[in-house]
């Protein structure tokens, strides 16, 4: 049996909740699944962000990943000074 991956995973749930988001209301042998409007539109939101992730998950690599990591650690360590350094100014 081969290992799920992160991206395989996201992929199987976010193929599940569209699916679920179609149908809608069905009965599949002792299951029944009846979501509402509400639970179909949660439903189809989960489902694409859940492809989305998937897609992203490929496109990225890890080393892009630990770069846009470290800028945003970076970022917020600059908007964190100039907030401090607002705050003792005034």
């Amino acid at each position: 049996m081969t290992d799920l991956t992160p991206n395989s995973t996201f992929l199987i749930a976010g193929i599940v909740f569209i699916t679920i988001a179609v149908i809608g209301q069905s009965k599949l042998g002792f299951v029944e699944i009846n979501p509402g409007c509400f639970g179909r539109f949660l439903a189809l939101i989960i489902g694409i962000s859940s492809l989305f992730y998937a897609l992203g998950l490929l496109t990225f690599s890890t080393e892009n990943i630990d770069l846009l990591r470290t800028s945003l650690t970076e970022q917020i360590k600059q908007s964190i000074r100039s907030i401090n350094d607002l705050l003792q100014g005034s």
